[in-house]
């Protein structure tokens, strides 16, 4: 198994990161370690995103605290904990803050490869989701208006009709909304919109 993301393993254990770290690399997967969460967060590009595995017990700053800073960064990345010594309450605590799954040391190798590979469909969701939020930026609020009367099925009349503009404005708006969402779907624009 490959992945086109890397993974980023951080734990204070050296054995583990050394351990894991020989696993993935022997499947041809990039990994890269960190000692703690704040080395990671000094060194984190949001431009690379990638899977989290990250030791739930780590001094200064653990695993969940690390998932919620990351979180306030706007950073929403599938995130893996890890323990040696998890309990009901720290895997309901880490499910009620977004956490993707919660596996226990030692890990078993193909369970590992199992979340990694659902991790990769998440994180090419989330991905996918960020790009469309940002080309809705790029709409004016006359046209974000606009596309939401269009996904709710109004044609270009009744859009006219309700905004007191003329038809041939509102095909303009829906000409420029087009254009800076590259498509013309009203299914397409309607997934953008609600997030699928």
């Amino acid at each position: 198994m490959t992945s086109q993301y890397p993974i980023y393993l951080i734990d204070d254990d050296d054995a583990v990161r050394e351990g894991l770290s020989l696993l993935f690399r022997a499947r041809d997967m990039t990994v890269r370690t960190f000692v703690d969460a704040g080395t990671f967060l000094a060194q984190v590009d949001r431009n690379k995103p990638g899977y989290l595995l990250v030791d739930l017990a780590m001094p200064q700053v653990n695993g969940l605290e690390l998932h919620q800073r990351l979180l306030a960064q706007g950073i929403r990345w599938p995130l893996v904990i890890l323990t040696g010594h998890g309990d009901v309450a720290a895997c309901r605590a880490a499910f009620q803050v977004g956490v993707t799954d919660f596996l226990s040391k030692p890990v078993d190798a193909d369970t590992l490869f199992a979340t990694i590979h659902a991790m990769e469909r998440l994180l090419d969701t989330a991905l996918e989701r960020q790009q469309d939020e940002a080309l809705l930026a790029t709409l004016t609020p006359r046209e974000s208006e606009i596309l939401n009367m269009i996904c709710r099925g109004f044609d270009t009349k009744a859009i006219a009709n309700a905004l007191g503009i003329s038809p041939r404005t509102v095909d303009a708006h829906r000409v420029n909304i087009s254009t800076k969402l590259g498509t013309t779907s009203v299914v397409e624009l309607v997934r953008m919109t609600m997030g699928g």
